[in-house]
């Protein structure tokens, strides 16, 4: 069977593997093994591990959908991360979701900064008034 794995950004994965487990935290987890009946399932946050002979894969999740069909597992992400263990793919996509949120607080502080600045040159100036 294959698996794509699909974000924004583009295919994060995209690999012919034995089987998957499909872990979402709110809804439990199930597996898809070749042949298995379709399935289409939205994910919240949750991982999905990968099997290929005795490699181990984890892909984690943060808001998705699982299809499966046709011996094709398509998982539309917003956001994933892939490791060996489920822990540090896991740890390595909220690193990267940290560093992000740092970064858009300070483009945040910066802009208001320049804002403020802008009002003040306008006052300064008379800018706008006859």
């Amino acid at each position: 069977m294959n698996v794509v794995v699909s974000t924004h950004q583009g295919v994060l994965y995209n690999e012919e593997v034995d089987y998957v487990v499909v872990h979402s935290d709110t809804d439990g987890e199930y597996a898809c093994l070749k042949d298995h009946v379709p399935v289409i399932s939205v994910m919240d946050t949750g991982y999905i591990k990968l099997v290929k002979g005795k490699d181990e894969f984890y892909v984690v999740i943060q808001s998705g959908i699982f299809e499966f069909k046709d011996n094709l597992a398509q998982v539309l992400v917003q956001e994933a991360m892939i490791g060996k263990t489920y822990e540090s793919a896991k740890s390595h996509l909220l690193s990267i979701r940290q560093e992000r949120l740092e970064r858009n607080r300070k483009e945040s502080t910066d802009f208001t900064k320049m804002e403020q600045e802008l009002r003040e040159n306008i006052k300064t100036t008379k800018a706008g008034s006859l």
